[in-house]
């Protein structure tokens, strides 16, 4: 009985989060306002990325948007990076705008915060737009919707940035689950007043808040965190918007190694740790509740005492859950995840919970 009780408990938390908290994401409609279109300076940190920058450059190059500028940052590349930066420069003189490059060395790169750090300290506008070098906006219109509909309060938008889809490749579907799970995680904080973090794939943000908080300072001596713990630092319950229009994702190239998928996602656990409290509180709570729902069912079942209670308890959270992950993946545009959902977040889990126990015994110390 027990077992049954603590399964129960564990049900109602799962419960909690998908009825009070992923239900904002799940059920969110943004209405658009034309307002006038604000100055906005977009950020590339690129190292070693020539033969994506040739993707991504033509379609910035064709964002329409009233007033913007593209900064190129050249991090310490050994490829043909600088080439392509300076070209696209060349191509660009005459254009409505206007195209920055910042050249650093090898032996004077510092990782991506400090990169980040000099090609914003050259940006003209208060408004950040973000994203990486292996990254391409979905359509013409990116700059303009993440950069709408803001009040005078807005500080922080976040995006989505989404993965490539690769047919029969179950590695690609865990990839892209796992960034749907965590897309409706922090777009459903930040809609509950509790924003936390955001992804440097799809990201904006005032100039004026980023020297604020002093940039990255605080949280420098971290490899990761670029992208989160700037958001953690600076988001609070009002000055904080979403945008999750078709139009206005990114898409990236996505690991096709697991070895590879897994390095990235030990880099980026490390900054979990400097989230807040109550945050920490929330996402542990999430995760260890998510942990304990399949391993005491399978112990109710293996025990086989109240199958019944057990099942339809079982039921009722899964009946929840994929109302709101179908709903999260037709605003991303993730529909195909949904079928298999529960596989993948029961690989996810347990994939989670190596790299925590392995980052533990052994922290990633690579940029």
């Amino acid at each position: 009985m027990l077992l049954l009780i603590t399964f129960c408990l564990i049900v109602l938390v799962q419960l909690y989060f998908h009825l009070f908290l992923f239900i904002k994401f799940s059920t969110y409609k943004r209405v658009f306002q034309k307002i006038p279109s604000v100055g906005v300076s977009v950020i590339i940190c690129a190292r070693n990325e020539a033969e994506n920058l040739k993707k991504l450059l033509p379609l910035l190059a064709t964002q329409e948007h009233d007033n913007f500028e593209i900064i190129l940052i050249n991090d310490g590349s050994e490829d043909d990076t600088a080439q392509i930066i300076q070209s696209f420069e060349k191509q660009c003189s005459k254009a409505a705008f206007t195209v920055k490059s910042v050249h650093i060395s090898k032996k004077d790169t510092k990782g991506k915060k400090s990169a980040l750090s000099q090609g914003i300290s050259y940006a003209d506008h208060d408004w950040i737009l973000l994203t990486d070098a292996d990254c391409v906006p979905v359509s013409n219109k990116w700059i303009t919707l993440m950069t709408s509909d803001l009040d005078k309060q807005t500080e922080i938008v976040l995006g989505y940035g989404a993965y490539e889809k690769i047919e029969r490749s179950f590695l690609n579907k865990l990839i892209r689950f796992e960034t749907l799970l965590t897309g409706i995680q922090y777009f459903s904080y930040a809609l509950a007043g509790k924003p936390y973090m955001g992804v440097g794939r799809n990201l904006a943000y005032k100039r004026s808040s980023f020297e604020r908080v002093k940039g990255f300072s605080n949280h420098s001596e971290v490899k990761s965190g670029d992208d989160d713990l700037l958001v953690s630092e600076v988001a609070d319950a009002s000055n904080t918007q979403i945008c999750v229009t078709e139009e206005s994702i990114t898409v990236s190239n996505p690991h096709t190694s697991y070895s590879g998928w897994i390095r990235q996602k030990r880099r980026h656990i490390t900054t979990a740790g400097f989230y807040k409290k109550n945050t920490k509180f929330l996402l542990a709570s999430f995760f260890l509740s998510q942990l304990s729902f399949y391993i005491l069912f399978l112990a109710l079942i293996l025990d086989g005492k109240h199958l019944t209670t057990a099942i339809l308890a079982f039921s009722i959270r899964f009946l929840f859950w994929y109302w709101n992950v179908s709903k999260a993946a037709r605003i991303l545009n993730e529909k195909d995840l949904v079928l298999f959902g529960p596989l993948y977040e029961i690989s996810i889990i347990f994939m989670q919970l190596y790299i925590y126990l392995r980052n533990l015994a052994s922290p990633p110390k690579h940029w």
